[in-house]
């Protein structure tokens, strides 16, 4: 049985196709991604799989829920943080936790022994008794994802939520994600941030225009595009990118002090390079062969979904 099991999923809004027939499971136990652009169809199919939206073509199951016709039972296995989501800013830190619990039939002492362990690993336990609506951005964001852990759901969906946050916020929410997955939950992750994605997920699914264009772990996606491997390279005088039109290479981007040229034969281009710096006496500082990364294939399928 998988954690997650999509078929043909669809939804259009006023004949508009937000989503368009994609499909795809997610292993008990997985950190999974889904990766694009913002309008790409991610939170729609969130909504979906959570049961806040109908589906208007395919199906979804939740283990062996269908989140349409067993809304109830698929939903006790989870927990939710929506990318809107927000607390209740006139509760402290922990009466939005015990609420929550309460919500969740939790006995009492149960709930105060899991919020307060929580407010611990989300650094707010000393400001357990303050109101929320005291809090900065960050420090809102990790109570609604702790939020979303009161019930100690076999299956956490988390949908943008890192976006627009302070860095010590993202670092620590990022960190959390990795140790609840590394205990046994399973994680379904909306994102747009490529690293993020990188950093944190088993297999990534990157969807544009409503449609899924690629699935894979992060490390295959990247030897599948190996034309986007580069060649980068420092010069001691400032070069401009259209200095460097050489045969087999199919684009030049600045990169800071650095040019780098993408090629499918980096063997070829590197003593093109040397031969520039010589006939122009324009010394090489630094220059580096690069594998893809994940923002590369990202946008070489995204780029392709457009055409």
């Amino acid at each position: 049985m998988q954690a997650i099991e999509v078929e043909n999923l669809t939804k259009q809004f006023n004949g508009v196709t937000a989503v368009d027939h994609i499909s795809f499971t997610v292993k008990i136990g997985e950190l999974f991604g889904l990766l694009g652009p913002n309008g790409a169809g991610k939170t729609t199919t969130i909504r979906m799989l959570t049961g806040i939206l109908k589906s208007t073509v395919g199906s979804a199951h939740i283990g062996e829920y269908d989140i349409q016709k067993n809304p109830l039972e698929a939903k006790q296995m989870m927990g939710i943080v929506p990318e809107m989501a927000n607390a209740y800013i006139d509760l402290s830190a922990i009466g939005n936790l015990l609420l929550i619990g309460e919500l969740y039939g939790i006995q009492r002492k149960e709930r105060v022994e899991k919020a307060e362990n929580l407010l611990k690993l989300f650094g707010l336990y000393e400001k357990r008794h303050h109101k929320v609506r005291t809090f900065s951005k960050g420090m809102k964001q990790r109570i609604i994802v702790a939020m979303g852990l009161m019930n100690d759901p076999q299956l956490l969906f988390l949908d943008e939520p890192t976006s627009g946050l302070d860095v010590e916020s993202v670092r620590l929410i990022r960190k959390l994600i990795r140790e609840f997955n590394d205990k046994g939950t399973t994680i379904v992750l909306t994102t747009h941030n490529i690293e993020e994605a990188n950093q944190l997920c088993d297999r990534v699914a990157i969807m544009n225009y409503g449609k899924i264009v690629a699935i894979d772990r992060p490390e295959k996606l990247k030897r599948a595009i190996q034309s986007t491997t580069s060649v980068e390279v420092a010069f001691v005088k400032r070069v401009m990118p259209g200095e460097f039109t050489f045969e087999g290479v199919s684009e030049v981007k600045k990169v800071g002090n650095k040019l780098r040229l993408y090629t499918e034969k980096p063997g070829e281009i590197i003593p093109m390079l040397v031969k520039y710096s010589q006939s122009s006496g324009n010394k090489i500082i630094s220059l580096n062969t690069l594998e893809p990364n994940l923002e590369d294939v990202f946008l070489k399928l995204t780029r392709r979904g457009e055409k």
